[in-house]
């Protein structure tokens, strides 16, 4: 889905999506009515959903961050404190609404940007113009902003799987939070959560460049994957196997090798409305080998019940897997 930079959202819908945000992070307050407001209005335009998705974006790191400082002495614990956080949380999301356009997305208001998304267990193939194919998986936003003597790509979100074409008088640039993907001639699968960046490299050879500063870098061979945070570059090699496994959602599956539980359910998590929870930790510890389709989560849930022994327990937008 594409839209032009002219229809990034407006004042008016980047504050209607922090009241939907605070309310949903209150979560004794947030019921399945207020649930289906919410996806109601996403589906409604892009705009709802970039406005959404980029304030929860800010809101989870700004969570990130807040969970490194000491913790203060309690002072009148008990029906303050949730007030308190409730006022702290609306303001937050009035300041990250503010931040929005002004420094979260570097191509955002570039006027020759044009956004792709794809929605939740969606996968879509763009073809660009000057011959780069880029294949969004699940829930992924990219925006692109070529110019005559560049061409850069904003992986706002999810994850993508670029195949570059080369071309020495005009870079091929990612930018993914602080980190940068430099194209020396590649093909290469990027995904970014908000906490990390991961580049395999496929085939040919890329520069990643990590931080704001670029102050640590790598030149990515075939076989490399790198994991980007915000204090740590580390590259890792891969076999071919575990290659063509990384790119198994394009083939509509996910492969596991020797995976817990919690990851299987966060991985399926990522493609289906209908969540996974792991109800206790002795199950969340079970490993499984498995090659498995994206958008089968009861598929799954009669494995973990038949092969597993399991308990599975279906809810209401939800399968719950517990011992």
């Amino acid at each position: 889905m594409i839209e032009d930079a002219n229809t990034a959202p407006a004042l008016e819908v980047q504050a209607r999506a922090a009241e939907f945000l605070v309310a949903r992070r209150n979560a004794q307050a947030w019921s399945e009515t207020d649930e289906q407001s919410l996806q109601s209005w996403l589906t409604q335009s892009m705009a709802h959903r970039i406005a959404f998705w980029r304030l929860e974006s800010v809101w989870d790191r700004a969570d990130r961050l807040n969970a490194l400082r000491p913790l203060a002495p309690a002072r009148n614990a008990g029906l303050q404190a949730p007030r308190k956080r409730m006022h702290f949380a609306f303001a937050a999301a009035i300041a990250a609404v503010a931040a929005i356009g002004v420094s979260t997305g570097v191509l955002w208001n570039q006027p020759h940007a044009t956004l792709y998304a794809t929605p939740l267990g969606g996968r879509e193939t763009i073809r660009l113009a000057d011959g780069t194919t880029i294949e969004l998986n699940t829930n992924t936003v990219v925006r692109t902003a070529f110019t005559e003597r560049r061409r850069t790509v904003e992986l706002v979100r999810g994850e993508a799987f670029f195949q570059v074409k080369h071309d020495e008088k005009r870079p091929f640039v990612l930018l993914a939070a602080n980190h940068r993907v430099i194209d020396l001639g590649t093909k290469f699968l990027a995904r970014e959560d908000g906490t990390q960046l991961k580049v395999v490299l496929i085939e040919g050879s890329a520069k990643l460049e990590s931080g704001a500063s670029a102050a640590k870098s790598a030149v990515l061979t075939p076989g490399d994957e790198a994991i980007a945070t915000a204090h740590d570059l580390v590259v890792t090699r891969k076999s071919n196997r575990q290659l063509d496994s990384e790119l198994g959602w394009q083939r509509g599956v996910l492969v596991f090798q020797r995976a817990t539980l919690f990851e299987v359910a966060k991985e399926y998590n990522r493609y289906n409305s209908r969540k996974i929870v792991i109800g206790d930790a002795k199950s969340g510890a079970r490993v499984i080998t498995a090659t498995l389709p994206t958008n089968d989560v009861t598929g799954f849930a009669r494995m973990a019940k038949n092969f597993l022994g399991l308990h599975v327990e279906e809810r209401s937008g939800e399968i719950v897997i517990s011992h």
